[in-house]
């Protein structure tokens, strides 16, 4: 790894065309004969960005990232209503990471991610172990529907204030049902106020799911441009009210596909955001894995987690 704090530059980037009018931003840095990489956002809907560049060996990893659909500097862009959303679904998005793969001449790639890029690294990974050589995640989610309740519900348990803010952002006569659904219904109003009304209450939601972790960024959703934080939000509440078009629980029972992929699983035990009992289903039916729980790390880094990281990156480096 490199000094930490050290970012790498892209040698290479580009806009692949994807189909269905829509125009992925990719970018490549460090060696372009070295070991590949893809980094795979999380969100959904974040995008990509230069600290995600950092760490690596840019003598020994060639470090792909991108932009997934609708968001960063991908186009058309989720915060322009008129933007179509059918064709940004999971099946899209694994569709478009092994396009990207072909485009850029790669045999076979490390996957590194967290959050909702662990959904879409294993959505990938088991549609296609044999491009898949091993897998990094932080923050295992797996994006079932008792999961996606407990973020948007079950949690209020924790903060029951910053719930019943997040409940009033939707129409009163919605408050008892869906609110997933409903905020999903608010950001395709034509309206922008209501839709940046519906994202900051969104944000805050999630920020307040994270605010107990130690060492924590404040307003680590909603510290980001009005532009961004639409079409993070649209994403977002749209693929958790639609599950990510993925039967419930179909990452788990396909787990046996990753066989011979050797895993690195790394989660905070603090975690209220992805709580780490997934994590612990995943690494028991996943036969090359192996699960790290951290004791003193949540859902944001941690020194904690990005020495695991280093760990794991130094494991599975070209020798």
């Amino acid at each position: 790894m490199a000094e930490r704090g050290a970012v790498i530059e892209p040698y290479a980037h580009g806009m692949l065309d994807v189909g269905d009018d829509n125009l992925v931003y990719w970018e490549a840095c460090g060696n372009p004969e070295g070991k590949p990489v893809l980094i795979v956002h999380g969100g959904p809907g974040s995008g990509c960005s230069p600290r995600m560049r950092q760490g690596f060996d840019p003598d020994r990893w060639r470090v792909v990232l991108f932009d997934q659909r609708g968001c960063g500097r991908s186009t058309p862009h989720a915060s322009d209503p008129a933007t179509d959303m059918s064709h940004n679904t999971t099946r899209h998005l694994v569709a478009d990471m092994e396009r990207l793969r072909e485009h850029l001449g790669v045999d076979r790639w490390l996957l590194l991610g967290g959050s909702w890029g662990s959904t879409l690294i294993l959505a990938y990974a088991q549609q296609y172990p044999h491009r898949v050589s091993e897998i990094i995640i932080s923050s295992v989610t797996t994006t079932r529907q008792s999961e996606i309740d407990w973020l948007y519900r079950g949690a209020r348990q924790f903060f029951p204030e910053a719930w019943e803010r997040f409940r009033a952002g939707v129409p009163e006569a919605e408050r008892d049902g869906d609110l997933v659904a409903a905020y999903a219904r608010l950001m395709e109003n034509p309206d922008p106020l209501v839709r940046e009304r519906a994202a900051v209450a969104w944000s805050e939601w999630e920020n307040a799911v994270v605010s107990l972790e130690p060492g924590g960024k404040a307003n680590f959703y909603s510290d980001q441009p009005t532009r961004d934080l639409v079409a993070f939000v649209r994403i977002c509440a749209r693929y958790s009210a639609n599950r990510a078009w993925l039967e419930d629980g179909v990452l788990l029972r396909n787990a046996g596909r990753l066989a011979g992929i050797p895993g690195v699983l790394i989660h905070g035990r603090l975690d209220l955001s992805c709580p780490v009992d997934t994590a612990w289903e995943l690494a028991r039916v996943w036969p090359d894995a192996e699960l790290v729980v951290l004791d003193d790390a949540g859902h944001q880094w941690t020194a904690s987690k990005r020495e695991r990281m280093t760990e794991a990156f130094e494991r599975f480096a070209p020798r």
